[in-house]
């Protein structure tokens, strides 16, 4: 029973300010709901450039891995509106997510996947423009970071444990 709670997994996924302001954020969640996960924490939310630095920074490592003009950009395009901060679980959530959102670039995001569907960008044009990438959605991309991630954006009282009627077919 051990092994198979740990396929139970939880994973941020953040709206970023492009869902939210072109109204898509009921069909993005709905993708993830309809393969089973289950939405355990939601909240809209207007973060600082603090928070930001320790999402994208601390945890994700982007100034270290892509320079601090890529994060610059990214921040600015983030700041841009609110975001709606989205805790799902379910069997293998982190993968299962990222494979639903699609890849980062929205240009060689496949169609089918959310990125692929609804926007379509390449960094080399945003980075001709100035301007940070947009992609929709943030998804955790390992357990690891998601735990870090949803303990960055959540308070452990706005995390609900449940039963739904999927998991009587996906669990």
């Amino acid at each position: 029973m051990g092994k198979e709670k740990d396929l139970i997994q939880r994973s941020l996924v953040v709206c970023k300010p492009d869902a939210v302001q072109r109204g898509i954020v009921g069909e993005i969640l709905q993708r993830f709901e309809r393969v089973g996960l289950k939405i355990v924490g939601m909240r809209m939310v207007m973060p600082d450039e603090e928070q930001y630095k320790q999402h994208y920074e601390d945890i994700g490592q982007m100034i270290t891995r892509r320079g601090e003009q890529t994060f610059r950009y990214n921040l600015a395009y983030m700041m841009t509106g609110p975001v709606i901060a989205v805790v799902l679980e379910g069997v293998e959530a982190v993968p299962l997510v990222r494979k639903i959102v699609g890849s980062t670039e929205p240009k060689s995001a496949d169609m089918g996947t959310i990125r692929g569907d609804y926007s379509h960008m390449s960094f080399g044009y945003s980075n001709a423009k100035g301007m940070g990438v947009p992609n929709l959605v943030h998804a955790s991309g390992t357990v690891e970071e998601a735990k870090r991630e949803i303990k960055l954006w959540f308070e452990d009282d706005e995390l609900y444990d449940y039963s739904d009627l999927n998991e009587k077919y996906t669990r």
